[in-house]
């Protein structure tokens, strides 16, 4: 029996759920210029499927990488690590 390959897993906040069963999630990272030194923000923005509509914008989330569900679609709720304030 083949093993199945281990998903890539990302943790950021819930910028948009104005979709149906969809939300946007940005992750953002420091890194460091390489020649300035100085740490500039880098955002990275995954679509990911909600099934419940359970996110709310704000909220710290954990996506999973899936199959294609749809065009730019192809990332997953797995849980919500904390609510918005």
């Amino acid at each position: 029996m083949e093993t199945r390959n281990l998903r890539k897993e990302r943790i950021g906040v819930v910028r948009s759920n104005k979709m149906d069963k969809s939300i946007v999630v940005a992750e953002v990272k420091k890194q460091k210029h390489p020649m300035y030194g100085k740490f500039v923000l880098k955002t990275k923005k995954y679509v990911a499927h909600d099934e419940k509509n359970e996110c709310n914008e704000g909220d710290t989330v954990r996506i999973m990488e899936t199959r294609p569900l749809s065009k730019s679609k192809n990332w997953r709720l797995v849980e919500i690590i904390e609510r918005a304030k």
